[in-house]
Order: structure tokens, then sequence, then C-alpha cells
């Protein structure tokens, strides 16, 4: 073959750009008129994969009623706060003064029985030198009556022996001695104090009142340095005497003093009495 023999070349021929527009637009019409196809054969309920991921809920909200309401719970919230507060702060300020007033009280309490304790020791010792006054003034007049008219040191002087109605209530009285004492008692086989003495007087035909209080009222007072006998002796405050006997002379009395020692017949040193007073 000749040098100048026409070779044939290896590469395509080239296409024209007005053919490569034409193909273009054609592959786009077919790949549009699909993608209508597409979307026109497929399910009416059927939704886009990108429209159901894509779509968000719409909020219909009152913004306004919202933040008024809670404003409002805020509001109560608050107020319930505070009653609560005040009635917690109520509470505790009760328990504090009940307390301070239980204390208060326990004081008080303290400082009276303190104040008893010591009116009672004051009593107690004033009644001590009560007694050793009258031991002393026993003494002394044990002393001065010793060589005078009186047998007991009594202080008492020593009467004629008793007559008439004296006598009778004087030898009444001697002869219960022994007998028992029971409170009420009017005899004949038990006394108690006055139901001796409105025995006793009885026996003179004389009628005194039940009661030593009114035994102790009865006819006028006497000096218990110049008693007679069948004078009634009383023990207390006249017209409110705690225990009555008779004075049967010689100074001694005969008395119901107690259940413990029932009816006996005593010197006025045994227990001397308060005072005295003769209805005869």
């Amino acid at each position: 073959m000749s040098h100048t023999a026409h070779i044939p070349s290896h590469r395509k021929p080239r296409r024209s750009a007005s053919k490569l527009a034409v193909r273009a637009g054609v592959a786009g019409g077919v790949l549009s008129t699909l993608a209508m196809a597409g979307t026109a054969s497929a399910s009416p309920s059927a939704e886009p994969v990108a429209e159901t991921t894509l779509e968000m809920p719409v909020l219909n909200l009152d913004l306004a009623a919202e933040v008024s309401s809670a404003v409002t719970t805020a509001a109560e919230n608050t107020r319930a706060a505070a009653v609560e507060g005040e009635l917690t702060a109520q509470e505790e300020s009760a328990r504090t003064g009940a307390a301070a007033e239980a204390k208060k009280a326990k004081e008080e309490a303290q400082q009276k029985a303190d104040a008893e304790k010591k009116a009672q020791e004051e009593a107690d010792r004033q009644a001590e030198a009560e007694r050793a006054n009258r031991s002393s003034a026993r003494a002394s007049l044990s002393t001065k009556s010793s060589g005078a008219t009186s047998s007991d040191g009594s202080g008492a002087s020593v009467a004629a022996p008793a007559t008439g109605s004296a006598a009778a209530i004087v030898n009444f009285a001697r002869a219960q001695v022994g007998k028992a004492y029971v409170m009420g008692g009017t005899g004949p086989s038990s006394f108690d104090c006055s139901g001796l003495v409105q025995a006793a007087y009885r026996q003179a035909g004389i009628s005194l009142p039940r009661m030593s209080q009114a035994q102790s009222s009865s006819g006028t007072s006497v000096s218990l340095s110049a008693l007679q006998p069948g004078d009634i002796l009383y023990w207390g405050s006249r017209g409110s005497a705690y225990h009555v006997a008779i004075y049967v002379g010689g100074g001694k009395f005969v008395g119901a003093q107690n259940p413990s020692t029932g009816i006996v017949e005593r010197s006025l040193s045994y227990d001397r009495p308060t005072g005295a007073v003769r209805v005869l």
C-alpha cells in the first residue's frame, strides 16, 4: 500500500451539537412522561414518604388563656403555701405558749407547796412553844400551890365535900368510871364526853344541851382556881369546846376521854382544861 493511501481512524466520529441537544430533549420528555404516569397510577390514600416525614402537627393554642391560667394557678399555690405557713407558725406558737403556761403553773404549784410547808413548820414550832409554855406554867403553879389549898398541885382550892345536887352529879359521874367511851353514847353502858355530863346533870334534875359546844356556854364562867364539885370543865374556846368533863373536887375530874381510856378520873394536871362554867 502506498504511503499516500488513506488509513482509517480508530476514533469514533464526533456527533454534532444539534443532535446531542435533540437527544437530550427526547430523554427529558420521556422521563417526565414516566414520572407523571407513575404519579397517576399510585393509590390516592398513599402519602409520599417525604410528605409524611416532613409534615408537622398544627398547634391551635390560645396562648393568652394558658398564660392567665398558669399565673392564676401559681398565685393560688402561693396563697396556699402562705396559709399553710401561717397555720404552722400559729401551731408552733400555741405549743410554745402551752409549754410556757405549764411551766409557770408547775412553778406556782411548787411555790405554793413550799409556802404551805413553811407555814406548817412554823405552826408546829408555835405549837411546840405553846406546849413548852404550858408545861412551864403548870410547873410554876405546882410550885406555888405545893403548901397551899390543893393536894395535887393543880392550883384549885380544896372545897368542902359536895352536897345536894352537886353530890348527886359527882356520885353519878364517879359511878361510871371504867365504862366504855363510844362516840354519840348517852348511857347507860357507854358514853361520850358530853353524853356523860348530860346524864350526870340529869341526876340533879337539870337538863343540859347534848353537845359539848353548847354545854361550855351554859351557866357562868368560873376561874380554875375557884372550882367547886359539879362544875363543868371544857377544853377549847367557850361556845366551841371540843371536850367537856365534870370537876369532882380535890383537884380531879371525871370524863369520858377517848375510846382507848374510856371513862376515867384524873388530876387536873393530867390534861389541864381551858376553862369552866358553873350551872348549879
